[in-house]
């Protein structure tokens, strides 16, 4: 019972990582959140995933159109995956 009383998080740590989360989203999505609520802030924090997430996916399609359509020993093709293994 000890060892669960021990590993609770404390207000202070949850205000704590709530700070650290929201130093995380890029400052304009801060900006209209001074002082938000930790319920608005998670909110916040899974649209800007979701945004990221679609943000790769659009960058990888486009990569894919870009590899496809150039020839495989060519230097940009070279250089593209050189920048791939990095």
């Amino acid at each position: 019972m000890s060892s669960r009383r021990s590993s609770r998080i404390t207000d202070e740590e949850i205000s704590e990582l709530i700070s650290k989360l929201q130093s995380l989203l890029p400052e304009s999505r801060r900006r209209s959140m001074s002082r938000a609520s930790a319920a608005k802030l998670l909110k916040e924090t899974c649209s800007y995933i979701k945004s990221l997430h679609r943000e790769v996916d659009d960058l990888s399609d486009r990569l894919s159109d870009l590899m496809s359509s150039m020839d495989s020993g060519s230097p940009q093709a070279d250089i593209i995956r050189s920048i791939l293994r990095s």
